[in-house]
Order: structure tokens, then C-alpha cells, then sequence
């Protein structure tokens, strides 16, 4: 035993505790989760004490007087006594215990299994049975009625024991202060709104409360805590880059809930309502369950060797006759990183080409580029941990609530708690309502207003010069220009006030930690690279990097989209971001691959691919798990490439608007169904483990690509996570450590070293590239507005809902389509009073590319002069009217600025597709090629 003085005795045995410590904790960390009862207790919930079935008694000398206090909530004392079953501590107990089972039903408490029902497991724990109960029954929640009209979440209030943990999982979880309690006495019940269901009320149906509910009262369709399931596998959420750990409970080779652990890092017992419940696209109906081949116009089912063969065939004769560079391959942020490393490794090692990309290129390929330019690394600096340590945040460009549910969930819930946020964003998205200052900027005027706020943070004298000197270059310059700026000329162009701008300085400046996160609002503009430039600016200048609670944050899009990007699925960079067009690195990946194929030119991008598909140079192209045709810009223009191709190849999931134009279509597999690692926003390398085999008749995608390299002659091992995450730890510099048996249950944060150690926090002494570069940027208006905007003079920017991702081929198929139903169109009530149109009205809107006609929604979210719309359901195809402006850099698509003009519909939508999306139908290619 340590000299330490933070000493207790529990059953007069000494103990150490730490200072401010609960007596639970205490209890738990010494003797297992369940030293003693509790009910009102849960692991993600603050202490509340409303049950006292945890309570002990406590004393201050041994053998003195006690006191019977609350474990869960109680400090432990120095020196003081801590008494856990004694004859007095059970009788307490079990009368709490007894007064509980009044108000509950008998029938329920005698059927459930008391592994589910916590309730029923505290009655045994403590030596009680429904028949012993000694007091009268209770008369208020037995006759209470169902609420089952939500798609997944259920509620019979008549087991409810008023124990509080919904309504706090509610608010300390989410945030979403939804539940409450109503009434007082027996007369005292939960409520969710203003007295309604869960499918009226404000409920994001995250399922914390759920979760947290020890008896069931309330649950969800799939009995998620009650279901009698056989196994349960860890895994790694599919949908965004937060990166949610998930139980996933499976029966008879079936899945039949999900859960989270609360032992996750990530998410601690929390996750949305698309990795809690939106599973059951797995075995849908429309999955896709063979290869097929066009013949005569039309997709056939063939066999798999049918497939290969034809793939092999065309693409060995395209290349001898085009050459390597005719062909292409985009890999996919849902594919695994040990999937994405093999589709480079095809292109190149197999192939002979760099025309490797993936969707990092419309989302964050400005994130990756900027942030190398200034720190010398692509990735978020720090951790999401860190939102605890911080003393302000700054959103630009981003709705973390909706789009990285759980990571905007801890803001929110530090923002509520006095942490100070600047909000930066076209929109007043949910964020903005809990903001201290709240930059409402017109959409491609972002480098303008970061220049305002970092004018100001000289002007007022918060410049770090310490950090500046010491770890910095290219200062001086950048200060003579930033000087220079026409403060008058930005706040007309921003359309915000300068001395708003000026306040959220002075707050992110002053501020001892300040940490910023961005989003697809910052990257997919005409000059994103740029302001990803600016925001790192924006830490240097104030010395917010290397420590806890600061950095630039990325808010990675899809669940592998960093993974991808780290893998080599780009054509400028191989694997571990090595710089191809050198000499010596080309060398060392010829020599790793055994291989003479590949080129040290730059390959395509993806728009550049496109634009070489329709001039005839590039004949095939690879697709994996990206539907471009929903979802990239300028849908016509894409289609026309496509269509343009000699062979293209669409590897899904579901038949997508892309696959319906492929030559050849290969059902890969989800990711309940096979095995590797993703990494998360944060740079966390995880775990993904296979929970249940294979729709029939698909296989993993990346044993698909090793199918293929083998048939091509090239010697590649079967498909495995380990073996493969050995190979990749051989070339890829940051990976040097990471091992699969060693991942465990919450992966580790790269770079991982060789001793196998996980990095929070990068940059701390020095940066990658020796000195952080500071660069100034010139406002520019974007080509959009300058060649559009006098005949289109509304902007559109497009966003993310919660309910769906990216295309929503998932999400459509469960019962997150039943709570969001179609896309609309955000639009100011002065916009529509001028145009005529009404809350609901069909809405034609028209840009220099093609028109869609969408449902208008009336909002003050958006300024006059704005709107705002998402491209998640394909009966709507809202990218025929995005543009084909890119970013000057990093060739992203500037999905955030579309000139527009809009009216009221003169019918329904006129826009007839040859396809039915949800469907197997698929029309003739040549007819989509007229």
C-alpha cells in the first residue's frame, strides 16, 4: 500500500481513492461492475441519487456512528469507513426495492429475464419476489397507452419506475432536453414534448433513452436490451467519420439490434439513429446478389467467373491499345483500409497507372492539401477528447448535430455548459442557437471573412508572437497584406457586421485553448484549399496547436474517408502520403509491389477523369461504392462521361443511379459482412470485425480486387485484415506500428510508432514540415456568380440531414426513410412571398446547367438571397444543377455556391428518369447514351 493520504477503508479493508472520487466509483474500480445495487445509475450519466438502492453506510473512525448515504453521488471521505451489506444496508434495499415493485406490473415482472431487466436483476440481487411485495399496488402508470407510431422508438410507460435515466440520457447525451417529468407524486410520469409521442415530438431518435432504461418502459422495434440474442460482436459504425463503436447482437446468423458500448472512446454509450437502428439494408430485398454483365443493352445475372473473365478480357485489350493511362479507378470511403489499399495497389502495381481517386476528393481533398501546405500533415491535430479541455469552439462550415451526430452532440452539451462557440456558417444550423457569436456569411465569401477575424487579431494585439517566432514562417509577409485589407469592402462582401467579426476574434484569441472544426462548408468552394490554409493560420497566429484542448479539426464526411486518403486512393500520393513524382519514392514503391508498371506522372482526379471520359481518352473506369451520378456535380455532365466510357465497372451494394449505366455490376459486401479497419476523423485506426456472412452471392470487396490482380497475373495473397494491415504497416510510414491483434477494442490514433503507441496530438513540439507556414489569401468571388450570377440571382448551398448519408442507398431502406421522406428546398420567407410561393408548393429551380423541381420549406434558417437543399433521394437529382467549378487546388467540386433562379411549379416534377431507383430495372444503354 502506497503513503498516499487518500486513504478509505471499505469493510474496514484500506483503499486508495482518488480526490473527488464517488464511493461507486470507488467500489466499482476495486471490486466489478456491480459491487452493489443501483438503479437510477447508469455509466454515461452523471450521478443522481433519486433511487438510494446504492446506498452504504459510512462512518469517520471504525466502529463509530454511520450515516446511510447515496454511493453513486457521495465523495469519498480520507479516513473514512465504508460499510456495504450490512443487516441494515440490505433491509434499506429491499424495501426501496419493494416500494418500486408496487407501481409495476406483476405480468412483466414475472416474464422478463433478468439479465435484460435491470429491475428484476436489482429484486433478485436484493431477496425480493413480486409475491413478497408487502405494500399496496400503486395507481398511476398501469393503465398508461402505447406509443408505437415511431419507426423504431416504443414506449409503455406502465413499467416505468421514474428513475430519471431517460430524461437525463436525454439531456446529458444528446442534449435534446426532449423527455421530462410531469406531475408530482403517484400522480408524476414521463412526457416526451410538450406532451406527445416520439413521432410529433423533437426526438432525433438516437436511442440513449433507450439505452438507458432498466426495464423497458421505454425501448425501440428491435428490444434492443431485451432481445434474446446469442452473440454479440464489436464493430465500427459505417456512416460518418465520428467513428461509433457498436454492439451489434445477432441470433441465428441474423442481426437483431444494435447497441453502444459505453466502454467506447469514441462514443461512450452513445451513437444516432443511423448507427443505433439504420441496419437493416444489410439482407434488404434489393441488395444485389450476383455479378452482371450488359449484353445487347441490358444487365444479366452472369456467374462470377463469367465477370472476371470479361473484365480481364476488355481491360488487358484496352490497355495494350490505349495504354495504362486509358484507365481508372475510384475507390471507396466505406470500403475498408485494407480494401482501399488494394484498389491503389491495382491501379498501380496491376494496371501501370496513378488514375487512382477517391471521394475525398469532393469532400475534404482541400483539408488534405491545405493543412500539408501549413503544418505538413493532412490530418486533424488533435482529439476529440479535447472538446472537454477547451475553452472555445469554433464551427466553420459545418453541422456536426446533424452531420457527425455524436461529436456535435459533446459540443453542443460543452457549449450549454459555458464553453464559448463561434458559429461560421450560410446557415443558422442548430449550433448557432447556443453560440456566443454566430457569423452568418453569403455562401464563397469565406477567405473574406477569415481575413476579417485574423485583421482583427492583430489589430487588437492577441498575435501569439512567442509561438509565431519560435515555430513559424513567413510572417512578416503575411501580416503586410493582411494590413492591407479594405475592412468596409469584406463586410459588404461577407454581409456581417465587422464588429461582430471583430467580438468572435477578441473570444477565440483571448481564449487559453481554442480549437476549430470544419467542414464540407469550408472545402467544397473554388478556393477551399485556401481557407483550410486560413484556418491553420488562425491557430498558428494565436499558438492553439500542440496541446490539449486546441487544434484544427476536420470533420471527416464519410466513415473512411481519412482511411481512404491515408491508403494511397489519390493520384498525386501513394500509400502513407508519399509524393509519386519522385524518384526515389517511385522506386521504393516499384520495388515494395514488385513491379515495373508504375509511372511517376500524376494521375486523373476524378472531374479530371470525367472531362478525359468524354475527350476519348479514358476508356475504362472502376468504380467501388461512390454513386457519382446522384451524387457528384453537374449530373448531366457526369452521365455524358460515363456513358462515354468502354468499359465501366460499378462495384455496390444496391443497383445505384451509377450502376443502372455500368457495363459490369459486382455485388461487394457491407460491412456487417467482412473484416479490416477504419479510421475515424481523429486519426483512430479501428477494428472492423465481421458479424455475419455474406449476402449469397456477393463477396468482400476486397477479395473481389484480389480475384481480379490474381487473374491478371499478379501475385497477390486472399483477402485478410491481418495479413493485409502487415502489409500496409511495411510502406505506410505511420502505420509502422499498428498491428491487428493488437488494435483491441478502441483502435490507436496514427502515427503509431514501431513501440505500438497511440498519438492524441500531433504537432506538439514542432511541425511535420519543420515550421508552420502562414500564407495570405485575396478574397475571390467565385466563376459561379461572376458568369451566372446576373441571370441566377439566388445561391444555393447544399447540406446534410441526419436522418440520411450521402445518397441515402442505405438509410432509404430502413425506417430512417419513413421519418425523413424526400429532399426540400430551404427558402426565406422573403424569397418566397417575392416568387409566389407557399410553404409546400413545388418549387422549379433552374441554373445555367438543368432544372429540379423540389418541395419549398419555409424557414428563417436561411438568409433572403439564399437557399439551402440536400441530394440525398434520387426522385429529385439536385446535382443537375450544381456547377462544375472546382476548387483551385485540390479539384473539389464547389457544391456550396449554385447560381439559381426559382419559381413556383407549373406541375409535378417533369423530370422523368428512365430508372426507378429503388428498383433492379435498368434501362438500355444505348438509350441513355441518346
Amino acid at each position: 500500500m502506497s503513503d498516499s493520504k487518500n486513504i478509505a477503508y471499505i469493510n474496514n479493508e484500506p483503499f486508495e481513492f482518488e480526490s473527488g472520487e464517488t464511493i461507486l466509483s470507488l467500489l466499482r474500480r476495486n471490486f466489478g461492475d456491480n459491487p452493489v445495487p443501483t438503479l437510477c445509475d447508469a455509466p454515461n450519466l452523471d450521478p443522481f441519487g433519486s433511487c438510494r438502492v446504492c446506498s452504504v453506510e459510512v462512518a469517520r473512525e471504525q466502529d463509530g456512528p454511520t450515516r446511510v448515504q447515496a454511493s453513486c453521488h457521495t465523495p469519498v471521505m480520507e479516513g473514512s469507513f465504508i460499510y456495504t451489506h450490512t443487516e441494515k444496508m440490505e433491509r434499506l434495499r429491499k424495501n426501496i426495492v419493494e416500494l418500486v415493485l408496487t407501481d409495476y406490473p406483476k405480468e412483466k415482472f414475472e416474464t422478463d429475464n433478468p439479465k435484460n431487466n435491470e429491475l428484476k436483476r436489482v429484486a433478485y440481487d436484493v431477496g425480493i419476489k413480486m409475491e413478497e411485495v408487502r405494500y399496496a399496488p400503486g395507481r398511476n402508470h398501469l393503465d398508461r397507452t402505447a406509443d408505437t407510431a415511431h419507426p423504431y422508438m416504443r414506449a409503455n410507460l406502465s413499467s416505468c419506475i421514474n428513475c430519471f435515466r431517460c430524461v437525463r440520457a436525454c439531456d446529458e447525451v444528446q442534449g435534446e432536453m426532449v423527455l421530462t417529468m410531469e406531475g408530482r407524486g403517484f400522480d408524476s410520469k414521463i412526457v416526451m414534448g410538450m406532451n406527445e409521442g416520439f413521432m410529433e415530438s423533437d426526438c432525433v431518435s438516437c436511442g440513449a433513452c433507450s439505452q438507458a432504461c432498466p426495464t423497458g418502459a421505454i425501448t425501440d422495434v428491435f428490444d434492443s436490451k431485451t432481445n434474446e440474442a446469442e452473440e454479440t460482436t464489436r464493430t465500427v459504425c459505417t456512416y460518418c467519420g465520428v467513428g461509433c463503436n457498436l454492439d451489434v447482437a445477432t441470433s441465428s446468423g441474423d442481426i437483431v439490434s444494435i447497441t453502444a458500448p459505453y466502454d467506447a472512446e469514441v462514443n461512450q454509450g452513445h451513437t444516432c439513429l443511423k448507427g443505433r437502428y439504420a441496419f437493416k439494408f444489410y439482407d434488404h430485398p434489393e441488395r444485389l446478389r450476383s455479378p452482371m454483365v450488359r449484353k445487347k443493352g441490358q444487365l444479366e445475372n452472369v456467374s462470377w467467373d463469367e465477370a472476371y473473365d470479361y473484365i480481364v478480357d476488355k481491360i488487358t485489350n484496352i490497355r495494350e491499345e490505349h495504354g495504362p493511362d486509358s484507365i481508372a479507378g475510384i475507390s471507396s470511403a466505406r470500403c475498408t483500409n485494407e480494401e482501399n489499399y488494394l484498389m491503389q495497389k491495382f491501379i498501380r502495381a496491376v494496371v501501370g497507372t496513378n488514375n487512382i481517386d477517391c471521394c475525398a476528393r469532393v469532400c475534404h481533398s482541400p483539408t488534405a492539401l491545405g493543412m500539408q501546405r501549413s503544418f505538413g500533415t493532412g490530418a486533424a491535430t488533435n482529439s476529440v477528447i479535447d472538446i472537454k479541455y477547451t475553452d472555445c469552439m469554433m464551427v466553420i462550415g459545418a453541422n456536426p448535430t446533424a452531420a457527425h451526430p455524436v461529436t456535435g452532440a459533446k459540443m453542443k452539451q460543452a457549449a450549454m455548459k459555458g464553453t464559448k462557440l463561434i458559429v461560421i456558417d450560410p446557415r443558422e444550423i442548430e449550433l448557432a442557437k447556443y453560440a456566443d457569436h454566430f457569423l452568418q456569411l453569403r455562401p464563397g465569401t469565406n477567405v473574406a471573412l477569415l481575413n476579417m477575424l485574423l485583421y482583427y487579431i492583430i489589430d487588437e494585439g492577441l498575435a501569439d508572437k512567442a509561438f509565431i517566432d519560435n515555430r513559424t514562417e513567413g510572417y512578416d509577409d503575411f501580416v503586410a497584406n493582411i494590413k492591407k485589407l479594405d475592412i468596409n469592402a469584406m463586410e459588404a462582401i461577407t454581409g456581417v457586421d465587422r464588429e461582430e467579426v471583430r467580438a468572435a476574434a477578441i473570444t477565440y484569441a483571448s481564449a487559453p485553448n481554442a480549437m476549430s472544426f470544419h467542414g464540407l462548408g469550408v472545402t467544397e468552394h473554388s478556393q477551399g484549399t485556401f481557407t483550410v490554409q486560413q484556418i491553420a493560420d488562425l491557430a498558428m497566429i494565436t499558438g492553439n496547436i500542440g496541446r490539449r484542448g486546441v487544434g484544427v479539426n476536420p470533420l471527416r464526411g464519410q466513415n473512411n474517408v481519412q482511411g481512404a486518403a491515408d491508403m494511397g486512393a489519390q493520384p498525386h500520393q501513394g500509400a502513407g502520403y508519399l509524393d509519386i513524382t519522385d524518384p526515389m519514392i517511385n522506386q521504393k514503391y516499384i520495388d515494395f509491389y514488385k513491379t515495373d508498371k508504375i509511372p511517376s506522372h500524376i494521375g486523373y482526379k476524378i472531374p479530371e477523369m470525367f472531362d478525359a471520359a468524354i475527350a476519348g481518352d479514358l476508356k475504362v473506369m472502376w468504380i467501388i461504392g461512390e454513386d457519382v451520378v446522384q451524387t457528384d456535380p453537374n449530373t448531366s455532365k457526369v452521365k455524358k462521361a460515363l456513358t462515354s466510357l468502354d468499359l465501366f465497372i460499378v462495384q455496390e451494394l444496391f443497383m445505384t443511379e451509377t450502376a443502372m449505366l455500368a457495363d459490369v455490376v459486382l455485388p461487394g459486401a457491407s460491412f456487417l459482412e467482412k473484416s479490416g479497419t477504419f479510421t475515424n476523423g481523429e486519426r483512430r485506426v479501428q477494428r472492423v470485425n465481421k458479424v455475419v456472412e455474406p449476402v449469397p452471392g456477393t463477396k468482400a470487396d476486397g477479395q473481389i480486387i484480389v480475384d481480379v490482380m490474381q487473374r491478371m497475373g499478379y501475385d497477390q495473397a486472399d483477402y485478410a485484415p491481418d495479413t493485409m494491415l502487415e502489409e500496409i504497416s511495411q510502406i505506410v510510414p505511420f502505420f509502422r506500428g499498428i498491428k491487428w491483434e493488437e488494435l483491441a477494442e478502441n483502435g490507436k490514433q496514427w502515427p503509431v510508432p514501431e513501440d505500438g503507441s497511440s498519438t492524441e496530438i500531433i504537432h506538439i513540439e514542432e511541425f511535420k514540415r519543420g515550421k508552420g507556414l502562414f500564407t495570405y489569401f485575396d478574397w475571390r468571388e467565385s466563376e459561379e456568380i461572376v458568369e451566372h450570377g446576373e441571370e441566377y440571382p439566388y445561391i444555393i448551398t447544399t447540406n446534410r440531414e441526419l436522418e440520411h448519408y450521402n445518397c441515402g442507398a442505405m438509410t432509404r431502406r430502413t425506417g430512417n426513410g419513413e421519418i425523413l421522406k424526400e429532399d426540400v428546398l430551404l427558402i426565406n420567407e422573403k424569397d418566397a412571398s417575392d416568387n409566389g410561393i407557399s410553404d409546400g408548393d413545388m418549387v422549379c429551380v433552374t441554373s445555367a446547367r438543368g432544372k429540379v423541381d423540389i418541395k419549398a420549406r419555409i424557414t428563417d434558417e436561411v438568409k433572403p438571397g439564399v437557399m439551402s437543399t440536400t441530394f440525398h433521394f434520387p426522385e429529385i437529382m439536385v446535382n443537375l444543377i450544381t456547377s462544375d467549378v472546382h476548387d483551385s487546388e485540390a479539384k473539389c467540386p464547389e457544391y456550396k455556391v449554385v447560381a439559381v433562379k426559382i419559381r413556383k411549379s407549373k406541375g409535378v416534377n417533369k423530370l422523368m428518369k428512365t430508372s426507378q431507383s429503388a428498383g433492379m430495372e435498368t434501362a438500355p444503354l444505348d438509350k441513355l447514351k441518346d
